[in-house]
């Protein structure tokens, strides 16, 4: 059967398989392929691992790209291949030829019709701040430090001006190349896990920077800076430079993506897996 590719273009490949991805962002200049060979991303990685496992080039589409520094406990993708292997393989193989900052923690076989970012339904992330007076040695490069003490509610205040389908622009960069700024922010919660804060988000899909940019104005309302209508000013004025400081990249995770329950993918539970949460 004949499907399309990770370029757009018709794949004869006879497998299709789907694998869950998780990786601390730190080293890496995002996910996606860059023009020059020796910039390291994380996509480069897999594929070079999945090609020597698959015996042949291999090319894999994400559910969502994400930048320079950013982790992710849940990331899906899909590749087609002319070689057939059992999940076992795809993992461990695959991991034995990864770096310890990328993982795949499950493969199985898809359905041609399948694709990791045009059959999302929703994507899920989630952003942790540590509050504390003196910077964190463990999870440096994990959790987005601040010695501000945050209020949550006012947080929480703030984030629910955001819920439901508005024209995003003020929350995405600048550089921003999607067609449209209009996205359907579906949960977006504010709560503590020890002495972390987290900022949890779930949307049909997400603009450049849009989940750090609400994050720095969520901070700004906590720390008393700014009121929680804010962000609702921040959001009707249509224009990021009227939308403060994007928050670091270092505490952010994508954490879920939901599919269809026709593909019948591996539940996992929402992570990073060192989070304090009933989810």
């Amino acid at each position: 059967m004949s499907k399309e590719n990770s370029s757009g273009a018709i794949s004869i490949a006879p497998f299709r398989y789907a694998l869950g991805v998780e990786y601390v962002g730190a080293a890496y200049r995002g996910w996606q392929l860059q023009a020059f060979d020796n910039v390291p991303t994380i996509q480069a990685e897999v594929e070079r691992a999945l090609s020597v496992i698959a015996d042949h080039p291999v090319q894999v589409v994400c559910a969502g790209r994400t930048d320079a520094g950013v982790n992710a406990s849940h990331q899906v993708i899909h590749f087609d291949s002319w070689s057939e292997r059992d999940e076992r393989a795809w993992v461990l193989g695959t991991n034995s030829h990864l770096p310890d900052d990328i993982s795949i923690k499950w493969a199985t076989k898809v359905p041609g019709c399948f694709h990791a970012r045009f059959s999302a339904k929703e994507r899920r992330y989630r952003y942790l701040i540590y509050t504390s007076p003196s910077r964190p040695a463990i999870l440096a490069g994990g959790v987005t430090w601040t010695h501000r003490k945050l209020d949550t509610e006012k947080m929480q205040q703030a984030a629910e001006h955001l819920l439901g389908e508005h024209d995003f622009t003020s929350y995405r960069a600048v550089g921003c190349q999607a067609r449209s700024p209009v996205r359907e922010i579906r949960q977006l919660s504010v709560y503590r896990s020890g002495q972390l804060i987290v900022i949890d988000v779930s949307a049909n899909a997400f603009l450049h920077h849009m989940v750090r940019n609400i994050a720095g104005v969520l901070m700004a309302v906590g720390s008393g800076q700014r009121s929680p209508d804010w962000a609702l000013e921040v959001l009707r004025a249509k224009d990021r430079r009227q939308g403060g400081v994007t928050a670091p990249p270092d505490g952010l995770y994508f954490v879920d993506v939901r599919y269809p329950d026709l593909f019948k993918l591996p539940k996992v539970p929402l992570g990073p897996h060192f989070l304090q949460t009933s989810d």
